[in-house]
């Protein structure tokens, strides 16, 4: 049985801090108005809709007690339908659609919605703890560093400048501009107020005047936190080939950390006929791939291409590539591994320029590249991101109809 998306949806990306325009929304009402939108698009049949897959890291605060869950009761669907949160880290909302495909491919559900949801603003990086990260019998035999320290080891040891990843984050940022003047974001939708307002109608973090110049001017982010606390000795005793660990990253060429959520509706042929509903695109492969934790963020070649082996498929046989950019050297990495050219990849630019809502994004993701296959009337595409304690995601998606 194939499993087939029959639409996507994200809310804007507001800034993951106490002055982001989406700070006064919560995770749950993020959610529950992506489901909403849905069901008012289509006229949807909500009693179709069995179950809710929600990605989402910090599941503490107002993310906790299975959000996934408390969005659907919220949206009115009916009590009848259910809920799962799950934590695959950033590749969460990649992993809610690869788990709704796979219970349709099963038999075992017809009609399901994934995607996820992550309010930074309200519930912080790392508010949820972890022995991964805490617990110092577990990090230090298996020499585990902060993510941004991983991203500069990736950096020193296959030669990216601090020039290469500042031009990489430029090259994101302008790309963004010009999908938001072009009204290229179709699957997005305003974020309203309790009476209906609109609190935000795009993604609050694109800077239309950043500059490779003023990108230069930024101090690395981790460079102090690689001496005093040691990670930058953990990373090279882990790699002595590395004599230096390179401080390139910063704020302007990581990931920016904002809020938001995002929604796919997956299900069986069966189900799109019942609903009235005609598929867009269908998921031909879905992958994982672990890595060594200490350079942690490389997952995304080996996963991509796990996932066209499965397909049957070649690098050159996909017409656009969604990748996360968690730090602009994992995406150059991540090029070289695949041996994909820019020019196909993340032509909308990315998390740098729009932001990365964490247990949202591989969601977001999917439905950016289903926008933009759609409008350039392409074929095929595939969605990746690398993964906190070292793992890739990865999934291919091809139009039907």
């Amino acid at each position: 049985m194939e499993a087939y998306i029959y639409d996507a949806i994200r809310t804007v990306r507001g800034k993951g801090n106490k002055k982001g325009a989406l700070i006064g929304i919560t995770p749950t009402e993020l959610a529950t108005q992506t489901l909403i939108a849905l069901k008012e698009k289509h006229n949807l049949d909500t009693t179709q809709v069995e179950d809710v897959i929600l990605g989402c890291v910090g599941q503490v605060k107002d993310q906790a007690a299975n959000i996934a869950k408390t969005a659907a009761q919220h949206s009115n669907y009916g009590d009848h339908l259910c809920g799962v949160t799950l934590n695959r880290f950033c590749g969460s909302g990649l992993e809610a659609i690869n788990q709704a495909a796979a219970y349709v491919k099963s038999g075992f559900r017809e009609l399901i919605v994934a995607g996820g949801v992550e309010s930074m603003s309200r519930v912080k990086m790392g508010a949820d703890g972890g022995g991964m990260f805490m617990d110092p019998s577990i990090a230090i035999p298996g020499n585990i560093v902060p993510q941004g320290i991983s991203a500069d080891l990736i950096a020193s040891k296959y030669g990216y400048s601090r020039n290469d990843v500042d031009q990489f984050a430029y090259t994101s940022q302008m790309r963004a501009v010009a999908a938001e003047k072009d009204n290229r974001f179709k699957s997005r939708i305003a974020i309203k107020d309790i009476d209906g307002f609109k609190v935000l109608d795009k993604d609050e973090n694109v800077r239309s005047s950043t500059t490779v110049e003023s990108l230069g001017t930024l101090k690395p982010s981790f460079a102090m936190m690689g001496a005093m606390a040691g990670f930058d000795a953990v990373a090279i005793d882990r790699y002595p080939e590395v004599e230096t660990i390179e401080h390139v990253h910063h704020a302007g060429n990581s990931s920016a950390i904002v809020d938001g959520a995002a929604i796919a509706l997956v299900g069986s042929k069966a189900a799109g006929e019942a609903i009235g509903l005609k598929p867009k695109f269908k998921i031909r492969a879905a992958a994982i791939h672990g890595t060594d934790p200490t350079i942690m963020l490389t997952g995304i070649g080996p996963a991509s291409l796990k996932a066209l082996t499965q397909a049957g498929m070649k690098p050159s046989d996909i017409d656009l590539f969604e990748i996360n950019e968690a730090f602009a050297a994992v995406v150059i990495k991540a090029m070289s591994d695949i041996g994909v050219d820019h020019s196909k990849v993340n032509v909308n630019g990315g998390a740098i320029a729009m932001g990365h809502p964490l247990g949202a994004t591989g969601c977001m993701l999917t439905g950016t590249l289903m926008d933009e296959l759609e409008r350039r009337n392409l074929s095929t595409g595939l969605v990746t991101l690398c993964i906190g304690g070292g793992m890739g995601i990865a999934t291919i998606i091809e139009r039907v109809g």
